[in-house]
């Protein structure tokens, strides 16, 4: 939440800096060296008197209180100056009240929240530190570490004092900030001494447009030479903090336009009908002549966890452009903190343009310089960033943008991925976006990019098993039909194992934990296809050992039962041109009904198991089993472990009482030793996988550095 932690004004002709304590935007704190509520009531024409109104009255933002854990033991009325009831103070009990609380005090960071602009909010809640309008509030006892009215409610401290400002002194016009000027100002009448313009905006803009600075006793003297240079050296340390820094200045009644000094808006078009408010090309000549009273310094803290995102942004090979309406210093100073920018070295060349800099480069230029490293762009227009982010997608790039504001919408509208903000976002920005980030959190970006590579390589290796699978049993089809070998699966078997043991297996994968290395891999291409070279190559050696191993235990049955492997070829022929041990009678016990379908469960059996050993190795496509196993997606486990029990249900049905089942799929019952020939086969496929993943992991971080070349 933005604070404002630093306060500049002109004290014995020297510039001196106050720090400010205090939070969120809870009026809680103190300004070092102010009397809080004195100085604006015995100063009310000194420099904190006007800071405090330019930062009340100069302000469409405000700060409301949640009294919903505020629970009075007796109410007694609040009344203001005009004997208005504006609320209720608490007393009663201190005893009882500290049992209620922690400490007997409000929790600061529930009870107040703004209304409006972030900016505008900060410099409320400092006219609420500096007080002394809220006159109802001067007796009462105020918590030393906290700086709360303690028997106040939140609702009645959060605006306490601004809405004192805004009642005595009401607004007459508005001078709308204009990026041109980069400020705003308002017209207030100033209780029949006509009206006084108060305005803010960027130092490097506002302090040239001020012929006079105030003093902190009242007094007014000449902004000479010497003090500007002072004043923005000042500023300049402050943004490299880094702080927003806005400048606060008046114009006092005497030196406005006649024709402004008592202008009174009768109706809401008598603004837009006088000849210098309803042109806003004359605003600046109005916001010219003043009287700086004093340059705030904001803090505008990112999230802690900010920092360790962006880190995590470079990791993954994901560029980061900071697009800001700060000044050079601050935005430097704010990507240094967050890791957009490295540490400060020497001779260091950062990227960071403020203004039209960058555009005034010609074309190519431009593109050179967007094809590589973090880039911070200060002072930026709207329109700017959908000149970034077309010249982004020219060079082959896929940017993202995030907005929040109505001018925003172009730029996330032209984004290949546009992130409207869900808190601050306007609805046009919703509207244009392709997604809204719900907590305004630039983590949630990262950890969405981590979940959509994590999906897409579940979606790779859901598709890969099924394909790996299907060529397994192709090239098993295949490997018989050319040996000539009696068919090694049925129709009903291939039919088994499509449904059901290939399938719960295959959905699970859907479920796999992200890779360890995930988010360090580089961004793949855009027209990669989901199945590359490599893979189809990979799954097709796989599925030839599944081939292999499928029919080298068919195969293998016969031939110890003293079938040779020429004599299997020509099995069609038993008993014609070659016979078996036993006779002619034998053939027909060895190639039909029974006796084919102990090899071809064996088959079967064989395949089911290589293809749950598959499964389990497909936790991730890349990463040894030992590294990421199994256990790591509980889904799999389940998906592995139910087609298996049905299978053995099948094998076993006839010890189960349905021995028709068992019979009807084509299979019989394996003993231990068959289930030692199975396994025999089936186990080498973990072999085969893990050698296939370090080839890929060995190929994967060839192109990687090859793409980190070509980048460079």
């Amino acid at each position: 939440e933005m604070t404002v932690v630093s306060l500049i004004m002109l004290e014995n002709k020297e510039f001196t800096e106050h720090r400010i304590g205090g939070v969120s935007y809870a009026p809680a704190g103190t300004v070092d060296g102010v009397y809080r509520d004195g100085e604006v009531k015995s100063a009310p024409r000194g420099a904190i008197a006007d800071i405090a109104a330019v930062a009340a009255l100069c302000n469409d933002a405000s700060i409301v209180g949640n009294d919903a854990d505020y629970e009075p033991d007796d109410e007694q009325d609040i009344v203001d100056d005009q004997g208005n009831t504006v609320g209720h103070r608490r007393s009663g009990d201190k005893k009882k009240k500290k049992k209620r609380k922690k400490n007997g005090l409000i929790d600061v960071e529930k009870a107040f929240e703004r209304v409006g602009e972030p900016t505008e909010a900060a410099l409320c809640v400092l006219a609420e530190k500096l007080g002394g309008k809220a006159h109802f509030l001067e007796g009462e006892h105020m918590d030393s570490r906290t700086g709360l009215h303690v028997n106040v409610p939140p609702s009645i401290l959060a605006s306490a004092n601004v809405n004192e400002w805004r009642s005595a002194h009401p607004r007459r016009a508005t001078l709308e900030f204009n990026r041109d000027r980069k400020s705003m100002s308002v017209l207030c009448d100033y209780s029949g001494k006509g009206n006084r313009l108060l305005v803010k905006g960027a130092p490097n803009l506002l302090i040239e447009r001020c012929s006079h600075v105030k003093t902190r006793d009242g007094s007014v003297v000449r902004l000479t030479g010497d003090l500007r240079r002072k004043i923005n050296a000042q500023v300049s340390a402050m943004a490299k903090r880094p702080l927003r820094c806005l400048a606060l200045a008046v114009k006092d009644n005497n030196h406005l336009e006649g024709s402004l000094q008592n202008f009174k808006s009768s109706s809401e078009g008598s603004v837009g009908k006088h000849p210098l408010l309803k042109n806003p090309a004359k605003y600046k000549d109005i916001e010219s002549g003043l009287t700086l009273v004093g340059v705030v310094g904001i803090k505008d803290p990112a999230r802690p966890e900010v920092a360790e995102s962006i880190n995590q942004c470079t990791t993954a090979g994901i560029r980061v452009m900071m697009i800001t309406g700060d000044a050079k210093d601050t935005a430097v100073a704010i990507a240094r903190d967050v890791n957009i920018f490295p540490p400060k070295t020497e001779g260091e060349m950062l990227k960071a343009y403020e203004g039209r800099e960058f555009f005034l480069k010609t074309e190519e230029e431009q593109l050179e310089l967007l094809k590589k490293d973090n880039i911070v762009f200060c002072r930026a227009e709207p329109a700017d960033k959908q000149k970034l982010v077309k010249m982004l997608q020219s060079l082959g790039e896929i940017p993202a943008m995030t907005g929040d504001g109505v001018n925003d919408a172009a730029a996330l509208q032209q984004a290949a991925i546009g992130v409207a903000m869900g808190i601050t976002g306007t609805e046009v920005a919703k509207e244009a976006a392709d997604m809204i980030l719900a907590d305004d959190n630039f983590s949630t970006i990262v950890a969405a990019v981590e979940e959509g590579r994590r999906i897409y390589a579940n979606m790779q290796a859901f598709i890969c098993f099924l394909i790996s699978c299907n060529i397994g049993e192709i090239f098993a089809i295949l490997i018989a039909t050319i040996g000539g070998f009696p068919e090694p699966l049925t129709a009903m078997h291939l039919l088994w194992v499509n449904l059901v043991t290939d399938g719960p297996p295959a959905t699970a994968l859907g479920f796999n934990p992200p890779a360890p290395d995930l988010m360090t891999q580089r961004p793949r291409p855009s027209d990669e296809p989901i199945m590359t070279r490599w893979l189809l190559t990979r799954y097709c050696i796989t599925g030839l050992y599944v081939g292999l191993a499928t029919v080298g235990v068919f195969v293998g049955h016969y031939l110890s039962q003293g079938v040779s492997l020429s004599q299997l070829a020509n099995w069609s022929k038993c008993g014609e041109s070659w016979l078996p041990d036993g006779g002619p009678a034998m053939c027909e016990d060895l190639f039909q009904g029974s006796g084919r379908m102990l090899p071809q469960t064996l088959s079967l059996t064989t395949l089911v198991v290589m293809e749950m050993l598959k499964a389990l190795s497909a936790v991730s496509v890349d990463t040894s089993l030992f590294r990421v196993g199994p256990f790591e997606n509980p889904w799999l486990i389940l998906g592995v472990t139910f087609p298996f029990l049905l299978h053995l249900g099948v094998l076993y049905s006839a010890d189960l009482g349905a021995p028709a089942l068992a019979e009807s799929f084509g299979m019989t019952p394996l003993t231990t030793a068959d289930w030692t020939t199975v396994f025999s086969w089936a186990l080498p496929i973990l072999l085969v996988d893990e050698v296939l993943k370090a080839i890929g992991r060995f190929l994967n971080a060839k192109e990687q550095k090859e793409r980190e070349k070509e980048a460079m």
